[in-house]
């Protein structure tokens, strides 16, 4: 079969690879869609990683098949796995838990210490190839769910990200009296804008890219500001009789808006550093002293629990969050680094690599 390789710093190599064996107790999914996500594009920048041993496989590879927004059909499945059959419509996430850390036992899967990822974890392929095989602990311990009726493969891998804003809403408890200012208008932020104003939120986003904040008028945002030529500070005081947004959520790898976050909200407000900095540059000042005597909450979101994913896809499925305005570019497999150039050049929101 064909898969595309990370081979390098920005190099990406399509090329032939042993086709998977069904595992005894797993299955071999065809991938029809796999999303390009920001931190795919993170590593694809960086190259691959100095390889490491695998517990699951024993190998130390130099490359891996990346891609962990997965839609696709089962072609096979192992002699003992009862919960899936061919013909199977799936959208797979990556994270795979171990069950027995300190995090596992107590529900927050996200968290767990020994986690398990497709398509970034060495020794792990990932989506970005005309077939995947899921083992029996990624069926048991990872996130695998059946497409609702209706529900694309495009959609079934819109779904890993999406899971992840649904959670962070879940966990802010987002609502019908709260303002939400959302920092960056790029495929995670624009589905944070739908998310919060699906929950009924006023909702102000801040993107500096025109052509961006035009593709953010999709999500019906309540007010949307250019931060190069507007005062962000002021348009949310503005719109919110002086007090400030209950939330504000950095949806971008930007140190800056988080420290500009600290002051869009009011007295009381949630602070969500939702996009990841960095690994060189990971630190930032915040206002302690505004932080501490207005009562600021900052909150870290990463990743989500697994029902989380099945939430995702119920959205999608009543189209309370339409793919159709997610998803600009569609890439074949043989165009994966066009595909990874066009998605980091943020002329659109969400790039798809379509294997079959």
């Amino acid at each position: 079969m064909r898969a595309a390789f990370l081979v390098g710093p920005s190099q990406l190599q399509v090329r032939e690879t042993a086709e998977p064996v069904t595992p005894e107790d797993g299955l071999v999914l065809e991938v029809r869609a796999c999303g390009v996500c920001g931190s795919d594009l993170r590593r694809w920048r960086e190259g691959p990683a100095s390889p490491k041993p695998q517990r699951e496989s024993g190998t130390t590879p130099f490359a891996v098949i990346p891609g962990h927004e997965i839609g696709g059909i089962v072609i096979s499945t192992g002699r003992s796995v009862s919960a899936f059959r061919e013909g199977d419509w799936l959208a797979v996430a990556p994270d795979v838990h171990c069950g027995r850390c300190f995090y596992c036992q107590r529900g927050l899967y996200n968290l767990c210490d020994d986690l398990l990822m497709i398509g970034i974890t060495p020794g792990c392929p990932g989506g970005l190839a005309e077939r995947l095989a899921l083992t029996g602990r990624m069926l048991r311990d990872g996130i695998v769910h059946r497409l609702p009726q209706g529900v694309s493969f495009e959609e079934g891998a819109l779904a890993e990200p999406l899971s992840s804003v649904v959670a962070c809403h879940q966990s802010l408890g987002t609502g019908l009296a709260d303002t939400v200012v959302v920092i960056g208008a790029g495929p995670i932020g624009c589905m944070h804008i739908a998310v919060a104003k699906a929950r009924g939120a006023r909702v102000i986003v801040s993107q500096r890219s025109e052509p961006r904040r035009t593709l953010a008028a999709r999500f019906g945002p309540d007010l949307i500001v250019d931060p190069g030529s507007e005062d962000l500070a002021t348009a949310v005081r503005d719109l919110t009789d002086g007090r400030g947004a209950e939330i504000a959520i950095c949806a971008n790898p930007v140190a800056e808006t988080q420290r500009l976050a600290v002051e869009l909200v009011r007295k009381g407000g949630r602070v969500v550093l939702f996009g990841g900095l960095p690994k060189a540059e990971p630190m930032v000042t915040l206002d302690a002293n505004r932080i501490h005597y207005g009562e600021i909450q900052i909150w870290g979101a990463f990743s989500y629990h697994p029902t989380m994913h099945e939430l995702a896809l119920d959205l999608l499925a009543r189209k309370m969050v339409r793919a159709e305005d997610l998803i600009t570019h569609r890439f074949a497999l043989d165009d994966v680094q066009a595909a990874f150039e066009t998605a980091g050049s943020g002329v659109g929101l969400k790039t798809m690599v379509l294997p079959q």
